[in-house]
């Protein structure tokens, strides 16, 4: 056993074109969001401040074998964003002229990712599209528009300001509020369509003020999922933000030991939300 968890990060992908071939890459936030992960090995308090976990970076493969041997040699799988959209029309969906559909391959191999990562519950840590692609595999549905599909929707995504936020509301008995502790909490936000209704398999963790799913969680205790709308990798995000990385390895690496996933982080949270304050103050 390696001394640290093994993450499986995916990456995006775009098309050949006439001027250039098929290119494929990484959004380094989150590799290094899971390199830089603080965690507690084998229960050892003191090691809180050691490098958490070890990214495997999986692109979007065609094979079904490939994919299969890829999330056997991992403890974790972090289901990246994307700035295109979950292509819901091939899913029997209308269409809608604010789509755009990432490409069929990153998607199709994403797809497999998930359903073998619901059969074998390897831990998951869903981002933006990810938690999308995630909840509708697993049988949920979207929103294809959320200012059309709302009655009184907030912003959740303009095209000119990069570090838009809003407030949410997270559930106290949920994974989250273990993660986040109590307060308020405001979160980066680029997205038109969202989590319509929710997959069995899973819970509300947090919601925007205007009903929007901005967080989900699994009910299964031998499923350990956690899907954000927002982006915590992102250089947009908050200090907190890393804490959702902290615990997903940290999971991971409880998990793959065989012990019982404990998150001591609601004191955590206080303490590091008490000194973002005084800095934003200062």
């Amino acid at each position: 056993m390696t001394k640290k968890p093994i993450i499986g990060v995916t990456g995006d992908f775009r098309p050949a074109r006439q001027d250039a071939g098929a290119l494929s890459w990484f959004n380094a936030g989150y590799f290094d969001c899971v390199t830089d992960a603080k965690i507690e090995t084998a229960g050892n308090n003191k090691a809180r401040n050691c490098p958490g976990g070890l990214p495997i970076l999986i692109p979007p493969l065609t094979e079904d074998a490939d994919i299969a041997a890829a999330i056997d040699m991992v403890d974790g799988l972090v289901i990246t964003g994307c700035a295109l959209d979950v292509d819901i029309v091939k899913q029997g969906y209308d269409p809608h002229p604010a789509l755009r559909p990432m490409p069929a391959r990153r998607e199709k191999f994403e797809r497999t990712l998930c359903k073998l990562a619901m059969e074998r519950k390897i831990p998951v840590l869903a981002i933006g599209s990810g938690m999308q692609l995630l909840n509708q595999v697993c049988g949920g549905t979207l929103l294809r528009h959320i200012p059309e599909d709302l009655p009184k929707p907030l912003q959740h995504r303009d095209p000119v300001e990069p570090n838009l936020r809003h407030l949410i509301e997270i559930e106290e008995d949920s994974l989250l509020f273990d993660i986040y502790g109590p307060g308020e909490i405001r979160v980066n936000s680029q997205h038109h369509m969202a989590v319509g209704q929710l997959a069995k398999q899973f819970k509300v963790s947090a919601r925007c003020p205007d009903g929007v799913i901005e967080a989900y969680e699994s009910v299964n205790e031998k499923w350990f999922v956690l899907g954000v709308q927002w982006h915590p990798e992102n250089g947009t995000s908050s200090r907190l933000d890393m804490q959702i990385f902290e615990a997903f390895v940290q999971a991971c690496d409880d998990i793959r030991r065989g012990a019982k996933v404990v998150l001591p982080f609601p004191k955590l949270a206080s303490q590091q939300r008490d000194r973002e304050r005084e800095r934003v103050a200062a």
